[in-house]
């Protein structure tokens, strides 16, 4: 069994259409398995996942309101492809749409609009869950409002999601209106990020991380309208290609990739761009290559992703940048957002600021790094995404989460107080037993 980022452990996933069947006596649920660390991997003693992609069934949905209630397994990918045509879409989608129901609110996933929309669990209303004894509850944030929260973000630990009720949001078309700007430094690119939020709901921003000094590309976008759009909507789909089974070492080697971002800055010209492109290739361009992660090679890939937040100072995207250099960073994907508002949830990621999610391929400097960046990610007042993390040390995830790591800790001990819920991140990060 594996993550995106490729770390492999024994185990086995138990599949079925009852949810109720396949979580019993597990310490885990498991989707897509998009996350890129070990969030959706089991404990040794205990190495059995239930895989929810077979549980996808929609139960209800409300025309007038957007109220959709579906199986965790339900997919992203699947939603679109069936609400899309409709005039609806996910109120908040990630970098992929190869995620599950279940997955979006374990993780409450952000996305482009976040400065707008806030996380997917501010749009959810009931979870249905199965707790560590066995018992199934609904919560909601008047029925056990407490473990709600908990869940939200919670990463499954604080209970098996059987079904989510989220309201979707109506859209003209499923295109997108885009809007795409290049940027010779960091400084005007931070602050023109934060500016589009005024007047675009879909900002981020992409980063050349291997030049000295950085530069970037803001991409802006929002729901095209009937009169802009002269085609058919578009049909989501799977990837189109898949990546070999483990590149060579070479493919993403230095040179390749800062080659690579060398076109795409050019690719933009000097002068703003201005399109309309189908919603899946704005939101999802990675997906466009079945199993990208294998371009890394065997040793996989992880991901740092961080919130550094506004009171650290307007210069504190380009301090990190700065600090990713000196360490020798070489990170071959970087992407900038803009937060606003904090998470529902209680370990939620998102809090006011800046996120930078900076891919680099694991090597024997990987730890190094990853403690280093997370010294500095301390020093900000910032805080890690749990989705993305496989080497934060727990003295470093204690200090980043303070009183909120307590209060969902206390929470666990209420409704699972031996465990029985778990995970290799859980165990890595929490002292949970293995």
């Amino acid at each position: 069994m594996s993550s995106w980022g490729g770390i492999t452990v024994p185990g086995e996933e138990r599949l079925g259409e009852d949810l109720l069947r396949v979580t019993e006596d597990v310490p885990l649920t498991r989707g897509l398995g998009r996350s890129y660390g070990d969030a959706s991997l089991p404990p040794a003693t205990n190495p059995v996942v239930a895989n929810t992609r077979l549980a996808d069934r929609l139960i209800a949905f409300d025309e007038t309101t957007g109220e959709l209630r579906a199986e965790a397994g339900l997919s992203l990918l699947e939603l679109n492809r069936v609400f899309w045509p409709r005039g609806w879409a996910s109120p908040v989608s990630p970098g992929t749409q190869y995620v599950t129901l279940g997955g979006m609110v374990a993780a409450d996933v952000h996305g482009k609009n976040h400065h707008r929309a806030g996380t997917f669990g501010r749009h959810v209303s009931r979870i249905r869950l199965r707790l560590a004894d066995g018992s199934v509850v609904d919560c909601s944030r008047l029925e056990e409002p407490d473990l709600f929260r908990a869940t939200i973000g919670g990463m499954g630990l604080t209970g098996h999601v059987l079904e989510v009720t989220v309201r979707l949001e109506r859209i003209p078309t499923p295109w997108i209106s885009s809007w795409r700007r290049r940027f010779v430094n960091l400084s005007a690119l931070t602050r023109a990020l934060s500016e589009a939020g005024e007047d675009w709901p879909f900002t981020a921003a992409w980063i050349d991380g291997l030049c000295s000094p950085p530069r970037g590309v803001l991409l802006c976008g929002r729901w095209a309208e009937q009169s802009e759009v002269r085609r058919p909507g578009p049909t989501p789909r799977g990837a189109r290609v898949d990546a070999p089974s483990f590149a060579p070492p070479w493919l993403l080697s230095r040179g390749s990739v800062a080659a690579f971002n060398r076109l795409y800055w050019w690719r933009h010209g000097d002068r703003e761009r201005r399109e309309i492109v189908n919603a899946a290739r704005f939101y999802y361009p990675l997906d466009r290559v079945g199993r990208w992660n294998r371009l890394y090679g065997r040793r996989g890939l992880t991901q740092h992703q961080a919130v550094l937040p506004i009171r650290a100072g307007e210069d504190v995207v380009e301090r990190f940048m700065a600090r990713v250099g000196e360490l020798g960073g070489n990170p071959f994907l970087v992407v900038l957002k803009d937060f606003r508002d904090e998470g529902e949830g209680i370990l939620s990621f998102p809090r006011p600021g800046y996120t930078l999610a900076l891919d680099f391929a694991v090597g024997t400097g990987t730890q190094r790094l990853i403690d280093e960046l997370n010294e500095t990610v301390i020093d900000t007042g910032g805080r890690i995404y749990l989705a993305k993390d496989a080497f934060t040390r727990p003295e470093h995830f204690r200090t980043m989460e303070g009183e909120r790591l307590v209060e969902f800790q206390a929470l666990r001990d209420r409704f699972d107080p031996h465990r029985r819920l778990r995970s290799r991140l859980s165990i890595r990060l929490m002292g949970d037993p293995e």
